[in-house]
């Protein structure tokens, strides 16, 4: 089946070129991050029962919702928080590799059957079920350079104007604002005028809930015989202060009546003001950016970028953006470095490799097989769901050393078999990979005897070791195939007997300093080689020199 290959080496420049186009193809498509993602995949509940504190909260909202989440597909396990401010949040972890979409939907299941359990007033608040993204690529700011925007209108401004942009931006998995500054109407009850006026809290929040609302009127005349139809009109829901303050709350037996200005303070502010954010002794507010598993981090945050720079055109006097945490400088960064190395390496390789094969011709098949094998590994990466990051870079950086191996064994073999017979490149190619070819066999399945079983760690450190070793493996694997195919191929098309008949004078008196140089290497090699083994002989002889040393 070999000697198919090198008769016929267009057959095996069709598989060379194939597994080049497809890996090239699947380059253009690989997510790029710094790491592979090891964090599992979460679920998040928040509940809030406003005016509980914490043992409530966890008794009576927090314990029913955990008792119907427990146990939900792929779960691993759950943490619980309830705070004095009334809110709750519980995260449900899942076992790696689990759809976080499908996890989310589990939850929010069970969620739905413990809310008939759970008090109105936290219902009513909203209980909300998520799936938390934990790669956050970058943190910006909205700074005021003084006080003339607070905190809370830059959150909003946020929300309205910045949010919805970067959540179109493909892969972003979720634009988060920090902080709950949301505008809203407060109400300050004043416990005296309550007390005067025999009133309670409930009064208050029943006035309020019957009076604003969103109501359908409907219509005057529909379906009757009069001649003109009326579309009533409500307005909605109170959104001025005054329209709250004239709230009745209630109507005395004399006429007069109590309104929500009597027993309270409204105010239109922050809906809490638990938090406060400064940058530079200003008010600010800040979103994050969190990409989703696959995405690609680089054009993320290049798309980002471009949103911000528009998005500050529109900003009101003395706004400003700061963008205070951008993975893609750290990850351009790192991946540069890796892929200067991977240069770099593959250089020294073609370099090392001509001085001792000493013939172009020869150096020239290791320096086609190699990329072939690291470019087509790329292809076979994005079978697996790995990604390009710093941890596949090194990989590949790796693997240059190690497939070459096999293409420097496949011409070294020939060139023995052309200088102990006279045989031309091709037979002595047929030749010697009859003897080679269950060598590069053989060495192949021991290297990937060493990485594969490796990939099968599991847990957060298994994502790691995964993507090392499948990426390794998979170049060595490749590696094989071109040496029992492409290699042998050149090889036949490429080499020449060295006992050939010799080439112009011109030519020759061109070529004549490379044979000075390879000679002078050539003694040069073979004197420190014998040193070494001179060497290795008296340690030999004696061995409490190499002992004691």
């Amino acid at each position: 089946m070999l000697k198919t290959f090198i008769e016929r080496p267009v057959l095996s420049t069709v598989i060379s070129i194939l597994l080049l186009l497809l890996g090239i193809i699947s380059l253009t498509t690989l997510p790029i991050t710094q790491f592979p993602d090891i964090a599992p995949p979460t679920v998040q509940v928040t509940a809030s029962y406003p005016g509980a504190n914490a043992e409530v909260v966890a008794r009576s909202v927090a314990t029913p919702i955990e008792e119907a989440v427990n146990g939900v597909e792929h779960m691993t396990y759950m943490t619980s928080n309830s705070s004095n401010d009334g809110s709750m949040t519980l995260n449900v972890y899942f076992s790696q590799g689990t759809d976080p979409d499908i996890a989310a939907v589990n939850v929010q299941n069970r969620v739905s059957k413990a809310l008939s359990q759970i008090p109105q007033e936290a219902v009513q608040t909203g209980v909300s079920t998520q799936k938390v993204q934990n790669s956050i690529i970058m943190f910006v700011a909205l700074a005021s350079k003084d006080t003339t925007y607070n905190e809370t209108f830059l959150q909003n401004y946020i929300k309205i104007n910045l949010v919805p942009q970067l959540q179109r931006i493909p892969g972003v998995g979720q634009a988060q604002p920090f902080g709950t500054h949301d505008y809203s109407m407060r109400i300050w009850l004043k416990p005296d005028r309550l007390t005067a006026y025999n009133l309670s809290p409930q009064d208050v929040t029943s006035a309020i809930k019957d009076q604003s609302l969103e109501a359908a009127p409907g219509r005057l005349g529909e379906s009757s015989k009069e001649v003109f139809e009326y579309v009533l009109k409500y307005k909605g829901k109170l959104n001025k202060v005054k329209d709250y303050e004239n709230i009745i709350i209630k109507a005395n037996s004399d006429g007069s009546m109590i309104r929500l200005q009597d027993v309270a303070r409204v105010e239109f502010g922050s809906y809490t003001y638990s938090s406060n954010s400064v940058l530079n002794g200003g008010p600010t507010s800040g979103v994050a950016i969190f990409q989703t598993a696959g995405s690609n981090a680089n054009d993320i945050l290049t798309e980002a970028k471009k949103q911000l720079d528009e998005f500050s055109k529109t900003l009101p006097k003395g706004v400003e953006t700061v963008i205070m945490y951008n993975s893609k400088d750290s990850l351009d960064s790192s991946i540069d470095q890796v892929k200067h190395t991977l240069i770099e390496a593959f250089i020294l390789v073609f370099i090392v490799v001509f001085i001792f094969l000493q013939d172009f011709r020869s150096t020239l098949i290791p320096a086609i097989a190699v990329p072939v094998a690291i470019i087509g590994t790329f292809f076979f990466m994005s079978l697996f769901g790995f990604s390009i990051n710093l941890l596949t870079l090194f990989a590949l950086v790796l693997a240059i050393g190690i497939v070459v191996d096999d293409a420097i064994v496949v011409v070294e073999a020939v060139h023995a078999k052309m200088e102990s017979t006279t045989l031309n490149a091709k037979d002595a190619t047929i030749e010697s990979m009859s003897e080679i070819s269950g060598a590069i066999v053989s060495i192949t399945l021991v290297m990937a005897a060493v990485f594969v079983p490796v990939g099968f760690m599991q847990g957060p450190a298994g994502v790691f070791y995964r993507q090392f070793a499948f990426t390794l493996a998979i170049a060595i694997l490749i590696s094989a195939v071109n040496a029992l195919t492409l290699s042998p191929a050149l090889s036949a098309l490429f080499l020449k007997n060295p006992h050939a008949e010799e080439h112009k004078d011109g030519h020759e008196a061109k070529k004549g300093f490379a044979k000075r140089f390879f000679t002078a290497f050539n003694i040069a090699f073979t004197a420190m080689t014998d040193k070494y083994i001179n060497s290795l002989k008296f340690l030999i002889k004696r061995k409490w020199v190499a002992v004691s040393g």
